[in-house]
């Protein structure tokens, strides 16, 4: 079988590296989760470490949805080395602030590259992005609201616990 010429395809190899950058982003944000998820699990905060199990696999899913478009549009998707994940937090809240800080950078690398993409009129994957875009929109508003959560409700007392729940419930329960 003979290689694919992919200066004959129509995805550039600077906008490939950039998406792949991106999966990489995204194989970040779920080793994160995972992370996280599995600390809440120890602290007995089961409602949100199953929130973050599931997080974990829909930012996977985010990794996989570019890796196929990388491949399909004629570049080469690279599985990214992932290294350097916090697995120990100082606090229930500051799981969520940094699961917050870390969809902001996810939506920051998105829009940078959808600007690429335009500067370079890369229609097709300007086009791709955009149910990227959206889902960024609803990842910050679910997370903001989880932090939102420990000043509405406060840690003391039973705080926690109710916090825990509610969390449960953000994103239809996931």
């Amino acid at each position: 079988m003979e290689n694919v010429d992919r200066s004959k395809c129509s995805l550039s190899q600077e906008t490939a590296q950039l998406l792949n950058q991106q999966v990489g982003a995204e194989g970040r944000s779920s080793a994160y989760y995972l992370a996280m998820a599995s600390w809440c699990d120890t602290q007995g905060y089961k409602n949100a470490a199953k929130f973050l199990y599931h997080h974990a696999e829909e930012e996977r899913a985010h990794m996989l949805k570019l890796f196929h478009y990388i491949n399909d549009a004629g570049g080469r998707a690279i599985h990214p080395e992932i290294t350097e994940v916090k697995h120990d937090f100082d606090s229930f809240r500051q799981v969520f602030e940094l699961t917050l800080v870390q969809e902001t950078k996810v939506t920051q690398s998105v829009h940078r590259l959808v600007d690429h993409c335009l500067a370079v009129k890369d229609f097709s994957t300007f086009n791709f992005l955009q149910w990227f875009v959206a889902e960024q929109i609803e990842e910050e508003v679910v997370t903001r609201r989880a932090v939102e959560l420990f000043d509405v409700i406060g840690e003391e007392g039973i705080g926690r616990y109710t916090i825990d729940k509610a969390i449960g419930a953000l994103n239809g329960g996931s």
